[in-house]
């Protein structure tokens, strides 16, 4: 084993720590933007939008418009791919980031600069400054570091120029100090198969020092569930296999229909649960305090941010925030401009700030994850709290799901209803009545949490009541291994508004599946 770094990043973390306490966030968003604007200023971007005129935020605000990757794809990246040079940022693009394509199952291919991949590194040193800061005895870099990731084979599409997943390009941007801290390598690393991966890495993992572990939430458990099959420990919990492990990292997917599980797999360890927020498109915000208490702003690293509230997204004249003008408690949609070419760019995530100073921010869901086909107006993190309280109330835990709207079908019934397909961790017993009280707990939450939905489900004016259909365990990752996205940063779709994807996963249901539903 190689020495324990611990020390030495303790070292760095007590002085970005001080750096992070004096610095004023705005001053910070505006030396970042302007830094950006002058490195691309000579780009075709640049010049099209008068890059050199450009002196303040609301310089930049007039000059450039709110796009999406489509836009961008267009306009700037689609006639010259895989070889775009000089068109969004300076020089040659070298990897492109090939996205889950969560919400359409189509495949993105976005930007990833060189100064990108150093931020997303930064990031993680940010990420670990935290912890060790809130765990004076911890020994985070003292054995492996595990980053259950995707496929980590890189396309090349061009000289110098390669794609592929995004846990793959920081895979291979890993510095020389780093390697034998990062797990895994060498052949292990070079598996694809997300089934294979488990089980190989699963085994040989239980051999090594694991001290930190991290990926999405939802592929976690998966994982853990084979671990302790691997082991033999049907009971098993993280400590028994990983017994100096110290922080679990996730991201991803909303964190509530997850927690008592991740809180189970955590009983009797000393390691500590840190969520993150990366995008293909540039890490975003760490937590630097305890779940739930937001993910804090990473405000100087190659990143400028805007906020439009949700309603205006779409609006002819949206009204766009920054972060010294930003509020507590209203939802935003995310928009960036990067140290990668993007710039003025709607991300599709939903953000709520907790804290202005410095700014921390809920992850409440994405844009595409709005379910309003009968005018409900129901956000991602709505629909995760209510399945996680309707998991609550029968004593159950929740491996995955999805939501989708059911229309009406005949003129004798012009109601629609909301479908949720819901694969538990282990399948709750008592029948329909069960499931009964999951859709009552459902329906309930909603009612509490969304005026929009309260008032078309009042007296059954405009919806019925949720229908439930259990997803045998083990659904939901067949459906996505047979789409090509089984694990690494892949997620299933909160929303499914697509009646072909609903219908692709409807034929992996069993036909005596169960199900409930009220009026």
């Amino acid at each position: 084993m190689p020495p324990d770094a611990t020390p030495l990043f303790r070292l760095y973390a007590g002085r970005r720590l001080k750096r992070l306490t004096r610095l004023d966030p705005a001053a910070a968003q505006r030396t970042e933007l302007l830094a950006l604007v002058n490195r691309a200023r000579d780009t075709a971007f640049g010049r099209d939008h008068d890059f050199a005129g450009i002196g303040s935020v609301a310089d930049f605000q007039q000059r450039v418009p709110l796009r999406r990757f489509e836009d961008f794809w267009e306009r700037y990246w689609k006639d010259a791919f895989p070889v775009i040079e000089d068109r969004t940022w300076p020089g040659r693009v070298p990897y492109f980031a090939e996205t889950s394509g969560t919400s359409t199952g189509r495949t993105k291919h976005i930007p990833v600069s060189r100064e990108m991949a150093r931020a997303n590194r930064r990031a993680t040193l940010d990420l670990i400054s935290f912890h060790l800061d809130h765990r004076p005895d911890s020994r985070a870099i003292g054995g492996k570091n595990f980053m259950l990731g995707g496929n980590p084979r890189l396309n090349t599409l061009a000289p110098g120029v390669r794609s592929g997943d995004l846990t793959g390009i920081a895979s291979r941007e890993v510095p020389v100090w780093a390697r034998p801290y990062y797990y895994p390598r060498g052949r292990l690393a070079e598996i694809q198969g997300w089934e294979e991966k488990v089980e190989t890495q699963g085994r040989d993992s239980l051999r090594r020092d694991i001290r930190t572990i991290g990926g999405t939430a939802s592929w976690l458990l998966l994982f853990f569930d084979r671990l302790t099959e691997i082991a033999g420990k049907p009971d098993g919990r993280l400590v028994d296999f990983y017994p100096n492990l110290d922080l679990v990292v996730y991201g991803g997917v909303n964190f509530a229909p997850y927690r008592d599980r991740f809180e189970d797999y955590l009983a009797g360890s000393h390691a500590e649960m840190r969520e993150v927020y990366p995008a293909s498109e540039g890490f975003i915000a760490v937590a630097d305090r305890g779940p739930g208490e937001g993910l804090r702003l990473i405000l100087d690293n190659g990143l400028f941010f805007e906020f439009v509230p949700v309603a205006d997204l779409d609006s002819a004249a949206p009204r766009r925030y920054w972060i010294d003008t930003i509020e507590t408690g209203v939802d935003y949609a995310v928009v960036l401009s990067t140290c990668a070419g993007c710039w003025g760019y709607v991300l599709g995530d939903t953000v709520r700030f907790v804290d202005l100073d410095p700014p921390r921010l809920l992850v409440t869901g994405r844009t595409a994850e709005q379910l309003s086909a009968f005018g409900e107006h129901l956000t991602g993190e709505e629909l995760a709290r209510a399945v996680a309280a309707g998991a609550e109330a029968i004593g159950a835990e929740v491996q995955d799901f999805t939501v989708a709207p059911l229309f009406p079908q005949s003129a004798e019934d012009p109601k629609g209803r909301h479908l949720y397909i819901v694969e538990f961790a282990r399948p709750p017993g008592g029948g329909e009545a069960v499931l009964a009280r999951f859709a009552e707990t459902v329906d309930a939450t909603l009612l509490d949490l969304n005026d929009d939905y309260g008032l078309h489900r009042s007296g059954g004016y405009g919806m019925h009541g949720p229908r439930v259909v259990v997803a045998p365990p083990g659904t939901f990752a067949a459906w996505m291994k047979a789409r090509g996205k089984l694990g690494g940063q892949n997620k299933v779709p909160r929303v499914m508004s697509d009646p072909d994807l609903l219908a692709s996963l409807q034929a992996h249901l069993p036909a005596d599946h169960g199900e409930a539903a009220i009026p």
